[in-house]
């Protein structure tokens, strides 16, 4: 019989280091890359999504990105799908996958399948009760029809604890409840999966690098980009791809709902919550090798531990 193959998984929150690190293994181990990260799907959303280069794309390619048009939902469902040919592609080849992304539960549904329903989120809960503080909860009622229609028939416009819940897992999956509620558990992944975490515990280094990395993003032309997707005049801002860190709030500041100062403040704030959040998802996954990722990207420390599964 033949072995088992590897492969890697490379996670850690957003500004984590994630990109530079998987460039420099693909250089140095016999892998190709897997984009996992719900927002990098999205074509013409380069800049937002701190998507590779084209340059780096070029030297060494990402599969599962820019397979979806903004207007287009995509699921964990249809990421495990996805991955699962990829994966085999690239072992069919005599390569590694290396999955690298900061979309923790699609990690998670690929490794243990969708069966489960995704733990509370605080940092989602609140953010959908301020949301519905303003516009009330029939709106977000109605949001739920949009992207969970049979969910929205059984829970009643005024039941305010069920639609938080069922917005905060779509929110959180990309998966609607009744799918996932449907789902059959999945069998094993037949990978020796070897999993990798780049993070910082210092919060303040981490909040850094997401401002500086924010400001890069204003200077290289993201408000442009979204200025784009704005005159397409198909998209609404409670779409998936538009409901992506940075995107939304940028959204606001054309509609002049908030000034610019705002924006910005408020685009900062949503990306520590979203590193907030991924770091709750990465201290409970199981298997993790954890590399401190403070001052610089601990790319030898990572390369010599690959080096006792996989030769270069």
């Amino acid at each position: 019989m033949p072995e088992t193959p590897f492969a890697i998984f490379l996670m850690g929150p957003t500004a984590a280091g994630k990109t530079e690190l998987a460039l420099d293994l693909h250089d140095s181990f016999p892998v190709e890359i897997i984009s996992v990260d719900s927002s990098q799907v999205y074509r013409g959303m380069d800049i937002g999504t701190a998507k590779p280069t084209p340059q780096e794309q070029e030297h060494a390619p990402h599969r599962l990105i820019d397979i979806r048009d903004p207007s287009e939902s995509y699921s964990a469902e249809e990421f495990c799908r996805d991955a699962t040919r990829e994966m085999e592609s690239i072992v069919n080849q005599g390569k590694i996958p290396l999955l690298v992304g900061g979309t923790m539960f699609y990690f998670h549904a690929l490794e243990f399948g969708l069966s489960d329903l995704p733990s509370a989120d605080p940092d989602i809960r609140e953010s959908l009760a301020a949301e519905a503080a303003r516009v009330g909860w029939g709106a977000l009622h109605q949001r739920l029809q949009a992207v969970d229609p049979e969910s929205a028939r059984r829970i009643h416009p005024n039941d305010a604890q069920r639609i938080q819940r069922a917005l905060e897992i779509y929110e959180i999956s990309g998966q609607s409840l009744s799918d996932l509620a449907s789902a059959q558990p999945k069998p094993p992944l037949p990978y020796r999966l070897i999993k990798i975490a780049l993070w910082t515990e210092d919060r303040s280094i981490l909040h850094a690098r997401i401002e500086s990395r924010f400001q890069a993003m204003l200077e290289l032309g993201f408000i442009a980009e979204v200025e784009k997707l704005y005159a397409r005049g198909d998209l609404q801002p409670a779409m998936p791809s538009l409901r992506s860190v940075g995107y939304r709030q940028i959204w606001e500041y054309l509609i002049k709902k908030i000034n610019y100062s705002e924006m910005t403040q408020l685009a900062l704030a949503a990306t520590r919550q979203l590193a907030k959040r991924q770091m709750t998802w990465l201290r409970r996954y199981p298997g993790i090798r954890v590399f401190e990722n403070t001052h610089f990207t601990p790319i030898n420390e990572c390369k010599q531990y690959l080096r006792e599964f996989i030769r270069e």
